[in-house]
């Protein structure tokens, strides 16, 4: 466990972590530069065209603080290939599509998903402090719901809610709803806070792991000012990401939640493989984060090379289970359209796979 850190720690000025955010890698090109790498480099070998209409198709960003935590001169260092715009984006696969969970189907208003029973998911940003390639909602349409300002979007959403006493939990995700300002984060918690029916409210983000700077004093006592159970459930797919600083981010957000978990993405090339997969659980532990799901791979265009096949999967997570205590052990899932859960992958119907590394 890490030890308590000392008081002023999370004072930065509130603009600190937009700037960072605003000073983020967009081009992929730079991004290499800056580990010492070209296009040529990489596996397999690429031009710069390439990279650059895979970010003209799904924007690049990368905070500094991230590609800090990459190794130098690495093509295939972990966290690089998570977020480098890659010419295998540009190749069409089959069953690969838009909206591959088919959440269209699940809107109840504005922004708001309701896929299983006594919870709802509101989409609150299209903003990310990071855009992974693997991202399942890299094609989603933000803008047709973000139209003008978000508290009356907010509004038709909270209205829906009060409309179903049977929901008595509220997932916030995006985007990530970390990229919101405090004050506007504050306000739309105490307002979900205020249904009646809410038990808790549960905060979906890859900011604490992407950019743990944004977990400054304002954030905190944004959370501590809510009354009811918080749920933190971070993104991290690596032990690599988490340096002493995201550590100390979410040592920071564990004194104001009531559970802080972890969800990762199987991806092709960045953690296949039992002691990359053991590293992260023993890491996250450390970091007072618990290991929850362990998804396959959502069938989004432009994220094929990622996909790693079922068979290859369960293999994984039996090597996990045999090396780890259960409660370091993620539960594999996949996410199926119409499913009243996610399911673990063992009961998942057989899907096609796709090879497509080059």
């Amino acid at each position: 466990m890490i030890a308590a850190q000392p008081a002023g720690r999370h004072t930065e000025s509130p603009s600190t972590w937009q700037r960072q955010l605003a000073e983020a890698v967009s081009d992929p090109v730079e991004l290499l530069a800056q580990l010492g790498l070209t296009p040529q480099m990489l596996d397999p070998p690429q031009e710069a065209h390439q990279l650059h209409e895979a970010a003209r198709q799904f924007p690049l960003r990368v905070p500094r603080s991230y590609v800090a935590r990459m190794r130098p001169g690495d093509p295939r260092d972990p966290l690089l290939l998570q977020v480098l715009a890659a010419r295998q984006e540009l190749i069409t696969a089959p069953g690969y599509g838009a909206d591959p969970l088919e959440e269209n189907a699940a809107r109840k208003a504005p922004g708001l998903l309701h896929k299983y029973a006594g919870r709802a998911l509101l989409v609150t940003t299209g903003a990310c402090a990071v855009h992974c390639r693997y991202c399942f909602r890299r094609h989603h349409d933000y803008a047709a719901e973000q139209s003008g300002e978000n508290q009356p979007r907010w509004m038709a959403a909270i209205a829906a809610l009060q409309a179903d006493p049977g929901i008595e939990e509220i997932i916030l995700s995006g985007g990530d709803p970390l990229s919101l300002s405090n004050p506007r984060l504050e306000a739309l918690l105490l307002q979900l806070a205020a249904l009646p029916q809410i038990r808790r409210i549960r905060i979906h983000t890859r900011t604490p792991i992407a950019l743990p700077a944004r977990v400054d004093a304002g954030l905190l006592r944004a959370l501590a000012n809510v009354p009811c159970d918080l749920i933190l459930v971070v993104h991290a797919n690596h032990a690599q990401e988490l340096d002493a600083g995201t550590a100390e981010a979410l040592q920071a957000l564990r004194r104001h939640c009531r559970l802080l978990l972890n969800q990762s993405v199987l991806l092709a090339g960045v953690n296949d493989d039992v002691t990359t997969l053991a590293a992260l659980s023993q890491r996250l532990f450390e970091c007072g984060v618990l290991p929850y799901y362990l998804h396959q791979l959502d069938h989004v265009a432009g994220a094929a090379h990622f996909e790693v096949p079922d068979s290859r999967a369960l293999q994984l997570i039996a090597g996990v289970n045999a090396s780890l205590p259960g409660y370091l052990v993620p539960k594999l899932v996949r996410e199926v359209p119409g499913a009243p859960a996610k399911l673990p992958v063992e009961l998942v119907p057989a899907l096609p796979q796709v090879n497509q590394g080059s």
